[in-house]
C-alpha cells in the first residue's frame, strides 16, 4: 500500500511524490480495497505557515504558497460512498475537499461527510466543528463521535452546543476500550493517552477496515507516563500514524516544553526502532510543529527512512 501523494502546491505534490518512491513506503495494493484512508494534514494545530511566526519557515512558506494543514484523516467505504472525518480542524473545508478528491465522492452538498471522530479539545482538533453550523454548511444530524468528557464540553459550551440544540450535529459518545462503527466495515476503539487535558480528554484511535488497521494518535504527553500504552495502541496495527510535533526538543528554544510537553521523535524511534526495522514504513510521524526539521530539510527525512521510519505525507492513502 505506496502512498500516492495529493497536495495543493508544487512542493507537496513533488514531497508525496517523493514519499511514495521511498524505499520504506507501503507497498501498493493490486485491487482497491472497499476502505481507504487518507491523509488530509500532517502539520501542528497551527499548520505552516504558522499563525504569528516570523521564522524562516514560515516566511519561506508564504513566500512560496506551500502549505500544511493540521493533523487530519479521512475514511471512506467505497460502496455506499459515506466519509468520517476524524479531526475537524480549523481547515476543515480544505481538508474535506482533498477527501473528496481523494475518495472520488461527488454530490455532496451539505453533508460534506457522514461521521467525525475529535480525539479532543485542543484548538487545532475540534475548532472546524464551527463550519457544521447555520452559519456555514448548516449540516443534518452528523454523526459525532468522541469520549463522554469530550461530549459534555462541547454540550455545555457555545457555540457547540448551538451545533446540538439545531441538529447539526448528532453526538455519539463512545466508552474508551469499547469498540463502535462509524461507517459500514469500519471498526474503531478509542483509547485514552496521557495529554494537557483542560477540557476534554484525550483518546487514540485505532482504525480497522475488512483487512487493515491504522493507529492516529496525534497528541501525547509522554510514552514513560504510562508505560505499557505504547504496546497496547500497536497489538494488532499494521500503520500507525504518531505524534512527530518535535524531533529532538530543540525547535522552540525561547519556549519551555515541559508547557506543551510530547515525545520526541528521537525517543519513539529508539523504542520503535525494532518495528521499523522489520516494517519499514508502518511508523510514519505527524502533527509535526512548524518548527519540525522534518519538514523543511530533505537530508533527516531520508535519515529518518534510513531506520525504517517515515513522516507522513498530505495526500497519501492506505488501504484498511
Amino acid at each position: 500500500m505506496r502512498p500516492r501523494g495529493l497536495a495543493t502546491s508544487l512542493q507537496l505534490v513533488c514531497g508525496a511524490l517523493l514519499a511514495a518512491c521511498a524505499a520504506n513506503a507501503p507497498a501498493p495494493d493490486v485491487d482497491r480495497s472497499p476502505v481507504e484512508l487518507f491523509v488530509l494534514g500532517v502539520a501542528q494545530d497551527g499548520g505552516l505557515p504558522h499563525f504569528g511566526c516570523e521564522r524562516a519557515c514560515c516566511m519561506a512558506a508564504r513566500g512560496s504558497g506551500r502549505t500544511l494543514w493540521p493533523a487530519c484523516l479521512g475514511v471512506v467505504h467505497h460502496p455506499s460512498g459515506q466519509l468520517l472525518l476524524v479531526e475537524a480542524t480549523p481547515r476543515v473545508e480544505e481538508q474535506v475537499a482533498l477527501l473528496h478528491r481523494l475518495a472520488g465522492v461527488e454530490g455532496r452538498a451539505r453533508q460534506p461527510v457522514d461521521a467525525v471522530l475529535l480525539t479532543h479539545a485542543h484548538i487545532g482538533h475540534y475548532l472546524g466543528l464551527a463550519h457544521f453550523g447555520r452559519e456555514v454548511a448548516s449540516t443534518s444530524e452528523v454523526r459525532t463521535y468522541c469520549s463522554p468528557r469530550m461530549a459534555a464540553f462541547l454540550s455545555e459550551h457555545g457555540p457547540w452546543k448551538q451545533l446540538l440544540a439545531l441538529r447539526q450535529l448528532s453526538l455519539l459518545p463512545q466508552a474508551a476500550r469499547a469498540p463502535f462503527s462509524p461507517i459500514p466495515s469500519v471498526t474503531v476503539t478509542a483509547i485514552p493517552v496521557p495529554h494537557r487535558d483542560e477540557f476534554s480528554d484525550t483518546m487514540a484511535f485505532v482504525i480497522r477496515g475488512p483487512s487493515r488497521a491504522a493507529l492516529f494518535v496525534p497528541d501525547i504527553d509522554a510514552w514513560e507516563r504510562a508505560p505499557a500504552l505504547l504496546q497496547e495502541l500497536l497489538d494488532g496495527v499494521d500503520v500507525a500514524y504518531v505524534d512527530g510535533t518535535f524531533f529532538d526538543g530543540r525547535e522552540l528554544p525561547e519556549r519551555s516544553l515541559a508547557e506543551i510537553p510530547h515525545p520526541l521523535m528521537t525517543d519513539t524511534m529508539r523504542r520503535l526502532e525494532d518495528r521499523a526495522r522489520a516494517k519499514p514504513g508502518s511508523v510514519r510521524f505527524l502533527h509535526c510543529n512548524h518548527t519540525n526539521p522534518v519538514l523543511h530539510e530533505a537530508a533527516l527525512v531520508r535519515s529518518i527512512e534510513d531506520r525504517g521510519f517515515a513522516v507522513a505525507q498530505q495526500g497519501e492513502r492506505i488501504a484498511l
